[in-house]
């Protein structure tokens, strides 16, 4: 299945809706007590999102007409999520370009939650804080029960589903300070959607292609399969000191070709256009402007 959180136009509260192709079936409107976002439904467990599946499932027996989603606003692919957490340099040819080591351990660092947006919204950051801004294509995982100390092998029965993240990065703040939180959480930095696609729908993480489009020119054309630490890796550890609650969002990490490395560099601008794409997921566009 495939969920997103999509609102009217004109309207600043967003709705939970299963999308099926080129449409969006509002839960609130099939059922009574729908779930108001995607955290409440996996709050409620396998019973909750069973629930979800058999009224979607009737819906679409019976034929119940659907909005189409160009008419529609996309808020984040994840709303209240109890964490955001980072894994930073999980690519070689990254960590490599941006001249950061490979540590024993994951880098971890955590994006704070008014960072997160949708696809096709406005970032805007003052000019005379950032001038150095750059995109990361990332591949975003949403944990569905509660996972403590699990292992490697049974690490993704822990994942819900997959998102794709734009880990919009401040590089002048970022290798000015001891820590990557500030720099990467700008209001809006964290832009995630469009939609999440249940973990049955990917299967295998490790098997996924990532692109950057920026302004029209591709910058980042990479495997998942390049990965330092596998998804199943990242849950392990990262359950391994603490809890990983329902609707935790883990954003694992870029491909090469950051703006950053490049020469000449590219950073967004104002005006630019940053579109990073995952594939059976989709495309996450985000449009810039300095203030």
């Amino acid at each position: 299945m495939k969920f997103a959180h999509l609102r009217v136009e004109g309207q600043s509260t967003p709705r939970l809706a299963v999308t099926i192709g080129d449409a969006a079936l509002f839960l609130d409107e099939v059922m009574e007590d729908a779930p108001r976002d995607l955290q409440e439904m996996l709050e409620q467990g396998d019973a909750g999102f069973e629930r979800v599946r058999a009224h979607v499932d009737n819906a679409r027996a019976n034929s119940i007409s659907l909005t189409p989603i160009e008419e529609l606003r996309h808020s984040s692919a994840v709303l209240r999520p109890p964490q955001i957490i980072a894994i930073g340099a999980n690519y070689a040819a990254h960590s490599s370009e941006l001249k950061l080591r490979s540590e024993t351990a994951a880098t971890v660092f955590s994006l704070w939650p008014n960072s997160l947006t949708g696809h096709e919204s406005t970032v805007t950051w003052p000019k005379d804080l950032a001038t150095q801004v750059d995109y990361e294509a990332e591949v975003g995982v949403i944990i569905g029960r509660a996972a403590r100390n699990v292992s490697v092998k049974n690490a993704l029965d822990y994942v819900f589903g997959y998102t794709v993240v734009n880990d919009i990065t401040a590089r002048d703040l970022q290798f000015s300070e001891a820590q990557w939180s500030r720099c990467k959480s700008f209001d809006g930095f964290t832009p995630t959607g469009p939609i999440v696609v249940t973990a049955d729908e990917i299967g295998d993480p490790q098997n996924l292609w990532l692109t950057t489009h920026v302004d029209g020119r591709i910058l980042q054309d990479a495997s998942s399969g390049d990965m330092v630490r596998t998804v199943a890796e990242i849950i392990a550890f990262l359950s391994s000191t603490s809890t990983l609650l329902p609707g935790t969002l883990i954003s694992t990490g870029s491909p090469g070709g950051a703006g950053y490395s490049r020469k000449p560099q590219v950073f967004l601008r104002d005006g630019s256009t940053v579109t990073v794409s995952v594939d059976k997921i989709g495309y996450l566009t985000t449009y810039c402007r300095e203030i």
